[in-house]
Order: C-alpha cells, then structure tokens, then sequence
C-alpha cells in the first residue's frame, strides 16, 4: 500500500512563514526544533508542536448577548456561547 503525503504549502511564499511558525510553537512548548532535519525528536515531541500549532490556528469562538429571562419576567441575562475545537 502506498501513501500520499499531501502536506504541501498552496503558496510558495508561505513557507518562511510556515518555518517561523513552527519554531515559534516549538519554543512555546519547550522542544529544541532546529533548521533542517529533526529525526532525533519523539513522536510526543514532534506531536506537542502539531498540536501548538493547532491550538493557535482554531481559536475558540466566543458569542455573548443578553436575552429575556426564562424564569423572571421583565429581566435580562447575559448569556456567552463558546465554541471550538478541544483535542
């Protein structure tokens, strides 16, 4: 069985910034990433900067307004919504 890797950057000139972006990750989650080939890395290591990465790039969506209250006639409540992506 063959795979295809389909992890390709649509823009050429995105991949600096793609680069910065991972290094950023990196040292936000402490692993040591440097330029170029990093096989000495762990899959957990690796797998922390995807999932940094991630985090940054599907922020949670907050959704907040006030509605009647169900339960007190004449008064208002606020009510938030928040939605996202937990891994």
């Amino acid at each position: 069985m063959s795979s295809k890797n389909n992890n390709k950057i649509n823009v050429p000139e995105a991949r600096a910034a793609m680069d910065k972006f991972k290094m950023e990750a990196a040292a936000e989650v402490g692993v040591n990433l440097k330029e170029g080939y990093n096989g000495d890395l762990t899959s957990r290591e690796a797998g922390s900067v995807g999932g940094q990465m991630v985090k940054k790039m599907i922020p949670a969506r907050n959704m907040s307004f006030a509605r009647a209250d169900r339960t007190a006639a004449g008064h208002r409540v606020m009510v938030t919504y928040r939605a996202g992506l937990y891994l």
